[in-house]
Formats: structure tokens, C-alpha cells, sequence
């Protein structure tokens, strides 16, 4: 049997990173801003404070969920690049957990970049 060639290994890599971060990262959003963003299956942002009056509203979900779209391409693109880009004699393990790390670590940088522009915890 033929075994898959490193692009096509490192595609499926960035594809199965990506997946929980896809998953997760509205849960991201709600834990980071408290702002009530919950599970895709749980009503996603139907509680967030963006649809109430009087409070200071989620930084990602301002103008129409565009900060939570940047904010989610970010981490993908960091994921890929480390998949992608890591020094070759990196193992393949070793680099999807650092693109797993990605979520939390580029996330969180993102999430406080939006969160100090906006006063949102100020």
C-alpha cells in the first residue's frame, strides 16, 4: 500500500485541527467575553449580549459577527502555518498539538486585541 504524500498528510492535519476549532470556538467566544455565546447546538449566539440594549455588546459579534470571523481565519491560518511551515524533522504529532494550541494562544491574543479597542472590559 502506498502511503499518502507529506502535502496531502499535512492537508488532512490542518482539516482535523481546524474541525474543533470550528466546533468550539463560538464556546471560545462566550468563555473569553462572558457575553452568553454558547454551543452551535445550544443556540449559539442567541444569548449574547450583542441583542441586548444597556450593556456593553460582545466584541466579536459588533458589525454583524465580523470580528468573530477575522478572529476565527486568524486561528485557522495559524494553524496551518505551523502544520505547514513547522522545520521538517518536527513530528507530525508534535505540530497538530501545537495547532491545537493555536485556539487558546492566538484566540485569547485576538480576543484581547478586540477586547482593549473596544473597552469592552474597561
Amino acid at each position: 500500500m502506498v502511503s499518502p504524500s507529506p502535502r496531502l498528510q499535512k492537508g488532512l492535519a490542518v482539516v482535523t485541527a481546524v474541525i474543533p476549532t470550528a466546533v468550539f470556538f463560538i464556546n471560545f467566544c462566550g468563555w473569553i467575553f462572558g457575553c452568553g455565546c454558547r454551543s452551535w447546538w445550544a443556540c449559539a449566539s442567541a444569548s449574547c449580549n450583542i441583542h441586548m440594549q444597556g450593556v456593553k455588546h460582545c466584541p466579536w459579534c459588533l458589525y454583524d459577527g465580523q470580528g468573530f470571523r477575522v478572529a476565527f481565519v486568524l486561528v485557522v491560518a495559524a494553524q496551518a502555518a505551523i502544520i505547514i511551515f513547522a522545520p521538517g524533522r518536527m513530528d507530525g504529532k508534535y505540530r497538530f498539538a501545537l495547532a491545537l494550541a493555536a485556539l487558546p494562544l492566538v484566540g485569547g491574543a485576538v480576543a484581547a486585541i478586540y477586547g482593549w479597542v473596544s473597552h469592552y472590559w474597561s
